[in-house]
């Protein structure tokens, strides 16, 4: 069957006031007009859509079911309009972020701003660690992603938007909790809590240790900055953590950071997408808003 949308328009018309007079009225049209496209959609269907008595005419049974299919059709074609023009705004639609877990305690609080000036966006939220927010951004998944470096073999569009302090944390009565200026050496008896593989943060580290030819004696690896975090406050060892991860502890005086010669390792975040992309109006005012929101907090 080969049927456009304004034979079913007509159709619908007809159907509903069993009248090809008012379907041309209503819909702006002569009648031979109305006549004509309800004649090529039943030409097409193979099918009579309305029979003739007397003065009257009435949908035949594959008019009943056509007018169904109409009227489904009327509605999905409205909702698509709906749902576009939501596209086209910036103050509502659908909006998809990734971000690496460690930009999880402070991506809640830009969504939250963010969301504040556009209530009306629909916000999804995925948080995961590097290896698998790649992934992710390879297929073009998430609309954007908030990151550390960028990796070098795929084709993004990346934006740094503030900075990513990493550092060594400790217990608060660790041995070496009041100690100036540490050699990373000095270090090297001691256990390191590390993020899982894929992990920015581990790689990061490791680029770290491997620029001093740094070996820690031992290592616990562990999934996740929450159970990292406990694991270093109750004595298990030292840790490499963003800032952003440990201000809560910090500030709490749960954990300290150590004075280590080289720290803080100084990364940067970054708001990405896929090269070519074409993002929505939504995902670009909020891509807009990180960067404005990088700049205040760095002015700060």
């Amino acid at each position: 069957m080969h049927i456009t949308i304004r034979q079913l328009q007509v159709f619908e018309s007809v159907a509903r006031h069993l009248s090809y007079t008012r379907a041309a009225e209503e819909l702006h049209l002569t009648q031979p007009a109305v006549s004509m496209q309800v004649k090529q959609l039943e030409e097409s269907i193979g099918l009579p859509l309305f029979e003739q008595i007397g003065k009257k005419i009435y949908r035949t049974e594959a008019g009943e079911i056509m007018l169904g299919h109409a009227l489904t059709i009327h509605e999905h074609l409205t909702i698509a309009k709906r749902e576009m023009d939501e596209l086209k705004g910036v103050d509502s639609g659908r909006l998809s972020i990734g971000v690496v877990s460690t930009v999880n305690y402070f991506a809640a609080r830009l969504l939250a701003a963010f969301s504040r000036q556009h209530p009306k966006v629909e916000i999804r939220l995925d948080v995961t660690n590097r290896e698998s927010l790649l992934q992710k951004l390879e297929i073009n998944e998430p609309d954007l992603v908030l990151m550390g470096q960028p990796p070098n073999g795929l084709d993004v569009d990346a934006a740094d938007f503030m900075d990513n302090p990493l550092l060594l944390v400790a217990a608060p009565d660790h041995r070496l909790a009041k100690s100036k200026r540490l050699a990373l050496e000095s270090l090297a008896d001691e256990t390191f809590v590390v993020r899982e593989p894929g992990s920015g943060t581990r790689l990061a580290m490791e680029r770290f240790f491997s620029d001093y030819d740094f070996k820690p004696q031992s290592t616990v690896e562990m999934t996740g900055n929450e159970v990292i975090k406990q694991a270093i406050e109750v004595g298990l060892g030292l840790s490499v953590l963003s800032a952003h991860t440990v201000e809560l502890e910090l500030s709490a005086g749960r954990l300290v950071r150590l004075d280590v010669v080289g720290t803080p390792i100084i990364r940067r975040w970054y708001v990405a997408h896929r090269s070519g992309k074409r993002l929505t109006p939504t995902a670009q005012s909020f891509k807009q808003f990180v960067l404005d929101e990088g700049k205040r907090q760095s002015a700060g």
